[in-house]
């Protein structure tokens, strides 16, 4: 009796085309339960520290009705929960929010040019904050690490609460 028939069976039962499925198969279940691998978490690389970090947001152009009743909201909560490229990271600190004056550069007759308050009555319910958060991040060779995504300058941050949801762009990234 031959090992392999002119059809390509083994001994005339099974398909070596079969056989090398079943054996693939076999092979990637072994793999799986028995070799797992890392987790994809950027946070695990390495030797990982954790640190508090503050981190500076500015917020420009930001609708809202009565800007002053968003400062007190933030100061009497003194949190917010934070979610960075679409991941929840949970609540941080809200150390310090200042709104910034809009103003409009007016040329002088003399030539100068000063910055004076803009009248605009559809800018009034437009407003620029700059916001100082606090939170406890994992200190990678990258930099800070909030939840899995890396915090650095330029990064968009979205804040959200009772009252409110929007995005801010990280402006600075300090550790202590």
């Amino acid at each position: 009796m031959k090992i392999l028939d002119r059809q390509g069976r083994l001994f005339g039962k099974i398909s070596i085309l079969d056989l090398g499925a079943a054996l693939v198969i076999l092979l990637v279940v072994i793999g799986i339960f028995f070799f797992p691998g890392t987790s994809g978490s950027v946070a695990q690389i390495g030797g990982v520290t954790t640190k508090p970090v503050e981190v500076d947001l500015i917020v420009r152009g930001l609708s809202v009705r009565d800007p002053e009743a968003l400062l007190r909201e933030f100061q009497e909560k003194g949190k917010t929960n934070v979610i960075i490229r679409n991941q929840p990271y949970g609540q941080v600190d809200v150390k310090s929010v200042q709104l910034l004056t809009r103003t409009l550069a007016v040329p002088q007759p003399d030539g100068s040019v000063k910055a004076l308050p803009d009248p605009r009555q559809e800018e009034s319910f437009s407003a620029n904050l700059l916001m100082t958060v606090a939170g406890n991040a994992k200190i990678t060779e990258d930099g800070p690490v909030l939840g899995n995504s890396k915090v650095k300058i330029g990064t968009p941050m979205e804040l959200e609460g009772t009252t409110y949801n929007f995005n801010a762009s990280v402006i600075d990234v300090r550790i202590p």
